[in-house]
């Protein structure tokens, strides 16, 4: 049944987003586990559009916060008004309550409110002057950055960067796709031609099976000595966090799940290691100066070649 669903909702979002089949299909399975995903890409290469897309053809409540330095933490999470009919203050809510919230460039808020974000997705609620409300769920944050914009942007800290558990990144299109791209944007986008494919509580039991895929203690090790690996790797400051590695194992939970089995496999781990694990890993300065290519994802490669799976 969950692959029927993937393929209609890879159906649905072809309607309106050219050649995103694989993007798509990572941000299905971070929704499935109960993750957040960071977009990554140069402007005007449709991250804003497939995430538009994405939930309109699961039927959700959709978001969109543009992201600015002037921004409060209360534009994000709400707080307490006035309410002079009542004569007493009341919470209003803001945008993070919502199915999917669409976080436009994340990195140009302050550290102040991406900070707000925190709680909402480690733990499906908001905490304001001692007021806690829960989020809706399933809720999941796509958040959108820019990676070759510096001015006016804040990095996002670590402790921000470990809460997405994946980061998808956007490159540019092949040219067949990209002339069909241009085909397809001759006119106005059809938006309304997008339809829901599958209800709540068929998504809740999508989530509840990729929770029942079963797990060896094999397996289990076999993750936990991918993370003890990179953790002792000299050219890392810092590896992936307990929670970076249960992220994984959500992760490779879900693929099992689309590719319609009921267990995983290390090859699920395999396929998951780096859009899971590379942002939230560190390299050391000397092997930042050294020209690492491509970064921490050659570490994990690296990794995954070293460590036996088991068998």
């Amino acid at each position: 049944m969950i692959s029927n669903i993937s393929s209609r909702i890879l159906d649905q979002t072809r309607k309106v987003v050219v050649g995103r089949e694989e993007e798509t299909r990572l941000i299905l399975e971070c929704f499935l586990a109960r993750g957040h995903v960071l977009l990554e890409g140069v402007p005007g290469i449709s991250k804003t559009l497939l995430a538009r897309a994405f939930a309109k053809s699961l039927g959700l409540e959709f978001k969109r916060v543009q992201f600015t330095p002037d921004m409060l933490p209360l534009d994000i999470v709400g707080g307490f008004v006035y309410n002079q009919a009542k004569n007493s203050f009341e919470f209003r809510k803001g945008p993070v309550f919502t199915n999917i919230l669409l976080a436009d460039e994340v990195n140009r808020a302050p550290p102040k409110v991406q900070s707000a974000l925190l709680e909402a997705m480690q733990e499906l609620q908001v905490t304001v002057e001692g007021h806690t409300e829960l989020l809706p769920c399933p809720m999941i944050v796509l958040g959108t950055e820019n990676p070759v914009e510096f001015q006016g942007v804040y990095p996002l800290p670590e402790g921000q960067l470990d809460r997405f558990t994946m980061r998808v990144v956007f490159s540019y299109q092949p040219l067949e796709v990209e002339t069909d791209v241009l085909q397809r944007n001759l006119g106005d986008i059809d938006f309304g031609a997008v339809q829901p494919v599958v209800g709540l509580s068929e998504l809740q039991e999508l989530i509840e099976e990729v929770q029942n895929i079963k797990v060896t203690r094999e397996m289990l090790g076999y993750l936990a000595k991918l993370g003890q690996a990179m953790r002792t790797d000299p050219r890392l400051d810092l590896g992936p966090s307990p929670r970076a590695l249960v992220q994984l194992l959500h992760c490779a939970q879900a693929r099992a799940a689309l590719e319609g089995r009921s267990f995983i496999i290390p090859d699920d781990i395999k396929a998951r290691s780096d859009v899971v694990l590379a942002h939230r890993l560190r390299l050391t300065r000397e092997a930042a100066l050294k020209g690492l290519a491509p970064g921490p994802s050659k570490v994990i490669a690296e990794t995954l070649e070293k460590v036996e799976p088991p068998r």
